[in-house]
């Protein structure tokens, strides 16, 4: 933003971000409330996966080109056309007559949503100064904690009252609001391109990202197709040859690879792709558990990792004050603790916790989620030139994308093979009884005999996939402690700005 932009500009700017970053949370939980409906409409459901997978795979090949293009023809015209092809793939996915078009226009909607998040916080990242920019990422990054708790009560009121097609439609309002306030009140220098994008580099990371996506989706279904997986590996390594080649010799790389020289950079988005890891488990598993267990409401699940969200605003005020005395190394080392204290809690805890539990749990985790969300971000800002804000910020997303779409793969395998194992050993249960336990709705349909064993089965498995979290925390402490050296590279970062 240019130095004549007023505070009012800033302010309106920021709040055009904000819903456009929670237009684009909402959206997956959103349309997970109106799947059976739409299901049923369209006749698909070999296929509902995909509505939800190629999403995920498109957002997650366009995030790094986006990066590279708000680098080299600026935030605003690269924000604009990704939040305008979200619209379009919004509008014809509710207009869609059959699932395999839903599909097609949900990877269109995927890949204008790539440039939301990451170009929203390179913007970000422009108008405020440092300790100003934590909290202003905070409270834009809390935007997805509170969809996830919005989003099925106003899907569910949409697919009652109106249509599933509607789910689609509100985004087209919302969207028209955020393109008319960012084209009036952001204001920036117009940037020269002196240099070609790099197709061959765009090539070969999709190509990439797509092999290593689709294997962790074959590995989530059941049978795990074992020939394909190896397939897609092998596609998968080639590509990341091919594309550290590339790079190399391109004139204007898509990512540079002198980026993963700096150890701050590599340490701080290893670490949040392993946090974001453990915050998937956390925000899918644990409704499980108060639905399933507790017997309580979806409405109540959804309360249970409310504080989170609230919390998460809190951390990135902290980070903010923490950012311009302490190293990244330090900060992460206090935020991981917060996130550690609640795995450890979570693998602890017996199963008929009470509720109120699971609010404090979530405070704490959420304080760590805040913390080290809005500390990974701000330091690779921070440790790379000025004309590479962009790119580093997109590929702090994708590592944030990847660390959640690869791990709920890797948790889907370890809830599943815990509870058949615990069916097979249980007399008289059954798989297709897990799934009405897990719906509090249908759980009464299961005698009281069995009922208690059922439960316990689905605690073991909702146990281990805590273990395995916390796994995933311990590996980032020991990520981050490679990063203890660069103490004084935030400064330096601090002084830049």
């Amino acid at each position: 933003m240019t130095a004549t932009a007023s505070k009012r500009d800033v302010i309106l700017v920021t709040i055009a971000l904000f819903i456009a970053t929670f237009m684009c949370a909402i959206e997956g939980t959103i349309v997970s409330t109106a799947m059976p409906t739409i299901v049923g409409d369209l006749r698909g459901v070999a296929l509902m996966n995909w509505v939800f997978s190629i999403f995920l795979l498109t957002n997650a090949i366009a995030t790094p080109i986006y990066g590279k293009l708000a680098d080299s023809v600026g935030r605003k015209p690269v924000f604009i056309i990704g939040t305008t092809i979200f619209i379009i793939g919004s509008v014809m996915s509710g207009l869609s007559h059959s699932m395999l078009v839903l599909i097609i226009w949900r990877a269109i909607q995927g890949f204008g949503g790539g440039a939301i998040l990451p170009v929203a916080n390179t913007i970000i990242a422009d108008i405020y100064p440092l300790e100003k920019r934590a909290q202003v990422l905070g409270l834009n990054s809390s935007a997805w904690g509170i969809a996830s708790v919005i989003a099925p009560l106003l899907g569910g009121f949409i697919v009652d009252n109106l249509s599933w097609h509607w789910i689609f439609f509100i985004n087209l309002p919302i969207g028209i609001l955020v393109l008319v306030m960012v084209q009036l009140f952001l204001h920036e220098k117009k940037r020269r391109v002196t240099s070609r994008m790099d197709i061959g580099g765009t090539v070969w990371l999709t190509v990439m990202l797509l092999a290593i996506m689709y294997a962790f989706q074959v590995i989530g279904q059941t049978p795990i197709q074992w020939p394909i997986v190896a397939l897609c590996v092998l596609i998968s390594v080639v590509a990341s040859i091919m594309f550290i080649r590339r790079e190399r010799l391109a004139e204007d790389p898509l990512i540079p690879m002198g980026l993963f020289s700096n150890r701050t950079f590599v340490a701080q988005n290893l670490v949040i792709a392993l946090m974001s890891g453990f915050l998937i488990a956390y925000e899918v598993y644990l409704p499980d558990w108060t639905q399933g267990i507790l017997g309580l409401r979806a409405s109540m699940a959804g309360f249970a990792v409310t504080p989170s969200s609230l919390m998460w605003i809190v951390g990135s005020f902290i980070a903010g004050k923490l950012l311009v005395r302490l190293s990244p190394f330090r900060i992460i080392n206090i935020s991981l603790a917060f996130i550690l204290i609640g795995a450890i809690i979570m693998v602890l805890l017996p199963a008929y916790t009470p509720f109120v539990s699971f609010l404090l749990i979530s405070m704490i985790v959420g304080t760590g989620f805040g913390l080290t969300t809005t500390t990974s971000i701000i330091s690779v800002q921070n440790v790379v030139d000025p004309s590479e804000i962009g790119v580093a910020t997109s590929f702090n997303t994708l590592c944030r994308t990847l660390g959640q779409t690869l791990m709920i793969s890797v948790f889907g395998i370890v809830m599943n093979v815990t509870m058949l194992r615990g069916v097979r050993q249980t007399d008289g249960a059954s798989l297709k009884m897990m799934d009405k336990l897990i719906n509090p709705l249908t759980a009464n349909e299961l005698s009281g005999t069995i009922l208690p064993k059922l439960r316990e089965i689905l605690y073991q498995s909702l146990h281990n996939v805590f273990i395995v979290g916390l796994l995933l925390i311990i590996i980032a402490y020991l990520v981050n402690w490679t990063d203890r050296k660069k103490s004084g590279a935030q400064q330096s970062g601090a002084q830049r700005d």
